[in-house]
């Protein structure tokens, strides 16, 4: 009779290490919810500019949070490996890359300033672009600090430690939103009370997690003579699996900006409904979204030590806990639609188109995006990165852009549409992703040992 397995994440441990994602992702959302009610006290200008410069700014967040992660599975490979030189190394490299990269982004995002507030943005009214000068010039110092608390924050949770990352993203979060209500309604600083508790809150993270990576007792951490140097191959393999995911958030954020403009012509209660359902979605995946980078953690572990049977195990696990979280989330939040629509208080057509994007998100999500989007987390963990940004971006581009498109003007389906041809993007999402794990190609791309 053969003795049972012994697992290195037990149900507790595997408990411990997403709760606090959860709340993080949390966090996040809601802060976010938050900013946006306190920046329309502000004026319709300032709401206008703040928009405006935050779709360029979500679309650096989203590439440095991808860049980060997929840079710290090659240290959480080394660490199932007990390669404890190489998962140090890869770490500090990690972070070195990271921030020389976001100087570059940094000064290139100045240079560029004229051009993204008065051609990128289109003509704007001249208090708009005058606000979004301010916003922009205060808020882009901050893309180093944000750089470097997402690989910081990246390293903690590829160590299993997502409390550490939970608590910055905490305080964090409450010196953004402490110091927007102070700026904003005490002091009365318009969009200079929104962008400075920004640039102080990341400096406050990512200060966070320079000094917190400096505790000898963390299986990974900055040694005390830490340097700037350059490993060319600890940057190979951050490269290799960091920016295809990079390359793949950026291009995903992108994508759902282009839509926006086919959005817009569908008139205000179109954009309304669409705006709410972005919102409303946010929370719908929220611990499905949380439960995938937790998934990240544990299979680059497995993958490093080329237990492949453990890949198995947890990748179905995790998709099961992906489910339930799915299923108890959405029926709660159908449940209320009524009553978050009524607090919205937007026209009738909007709230009815609103509501039918909430209801086909919620319904289509319990049952198609775990596989779509938790599933394939495993194949990111184990290096196979640049696979799974082709599939999805070809997916995402294919499918919810052209298709959706395609169906919302000449399909005649208007907001509709748009959401509709997101759902086939989630199966053929699926569909790749499910071959690929079966090949057992994406063993073979794991960091060299």
């Amino acid at each position: 009779m053969h003795a049972e397995k012994i697992r290195p994440f037990s149900s507790r441990a595997l408990i411990q290490l997403l709760i606090p994602l959860v709340i993080e992702q949390f966090l996040a959302v809601a802060v976010g919810l938050a900013d946006s009610l306190m920046v329309a006290s502000v004026g319709e200008a300032a709401v206008s500019s703040v928009s405006l410069v935050d779709t360029v700014n979500v679309l650096l967040v989203n590439t440095f949070s991808a860049l980060a992660t997929g840079g710290a599975i090659v240290t959480g490979q080394y660490l199932g490996n007990r390669a404890m030189d190489d998962a140090q190394r890869s770490a500090e490299q990690l972070l070195i890359f990271m921030g020389v990269l976001s100087l570059v982004v940094t000064a290139a995002m100045y240079a560029l300033r004229y051009f993204i507030i008065h051609v990128l943005f289109g003509a704007v009214d001249p208090e708009v672009a005058a606000d979004a000068e301010i916003y922009f010039n205060i808020v882009e110092l901050s893309i180093p600090f944000l750089a470097i608390y997402s690989a910081g924050a990246a390293l903690f949770r590829v160590m299993g430690d997502s409390k550490t990352s939970m608590r910055i993203s905490l305080y964090m979060n409450l010196i953004n939103v402490l110091g927007n209500a102070l700026l904003i309604f005490g002091f009365h600083w318009r969009v200079a009370g929104v962008a400075v508790p920004t640039l102080a809150s990341r400096v406050f993270a990512a200060a966070a997690v320079l000094l917190l990576l400096r505790n000898e007792k963390l299986p990974i951490r900055l040694s005390r003579r830490f340097r700037l140097f350059y490993d060319a191959k600890a940057i190979r393999n951050i490269v290799r699996t960091g920016v295809p995911n990079g390359i793949e958030g950026s291009l995903f954020q992108l994508g759902k900006i282009l839509l926006l403009s086919v959005v817009s012509g569908f008139g205000t209660a179109s954009i309304t409904a669409n705006a709410i359902g972005n919102t409303i979605g946010s929370f719908q995946v929220l611990a499905g979204n949380a439960i995938g980078m937790g998934l990240i953690t544990v299979v680059s572990q497995c993958v490093g030590r080329q237990d492949y049977d453990d890949v198995d195990y947890y990748t179905k696990k995790l998709l099961i806990f992906t489910y339930l979280a799915m299923w108890i989330t959405n029926i709660a939040i159908l449940a209320a639609t009524p009553l978050i629509l009524r607090v919205y208080n937007v026209s009738p057509e909007a709230q009815d188109l609103a509501s039918k994007i909430i209801w086909m998100h919620g319904v289509m999500g319990m049952i198609f995006w775990p596989m779509s989007f938790t599933f394939p987390q495993t194949l990111r963990a184990a290096g196979d990165t640049r696979f799974a940004m082709i599939a999805a971006v070809v997916s995402m581009w294919l499918f919810r852009l052209v298709l959706g498109a395609l169906l919302a003007t000449r399909g005649g389906y208007g907001v509709l549409g748009i959401w509709m041809a997101m759902f086939v993007d989630w199966f053929v999402r699926i569909a790749c992703f499910v071959w690929r794990y079966h090949s057992g190609k994406w063993k073979n791309m794991a960091v060299p040992q």
